[in-house]
């Protein structure tokens, strides 16, 4: 139930940036596009924060491993990709 009450209030935050930029809502593709490409930029914003703060360090292997597939929605690494194609289906 938690998770609904933080989803509604984000939501709301949002409803409220848009109707302080006369923006109208559903908002137009483009528009709701950059925007789902913050939420997803923002996101990661956390992790590089901590990583930043325990002193570890930011590297551009670290960053494509972690941050970039979250935010293009790239598939995991192969060594993690479970191959199905070989299997027999019954038929």
């Amino acid at each position: 139930m938690k998770i609904y009450l933080v989803s509604l209030g984000a939501g709301v935050i949002a409803g409220i940036v848009y109707g302080l930029l006369h923006v109208r809502s559903p908002a137009p593709p483009v528009i709701a596009l950059v925007g789902l490409l913050g939420l997803l930029i923002g996101e990661q914003i956390v992790p590089l924060a901590t990583r930043l703060i325990n002193g570890e360090p930011v590297t551009a292997s670290w960053m494509s491993s972690v941050c970039l597939p979250k935010i293009t929605g790239a598939p995991p690494a192969s060594n993690s990709i479970i191959d199905i194609s070989n299997k027999s289906g019954g038929g």
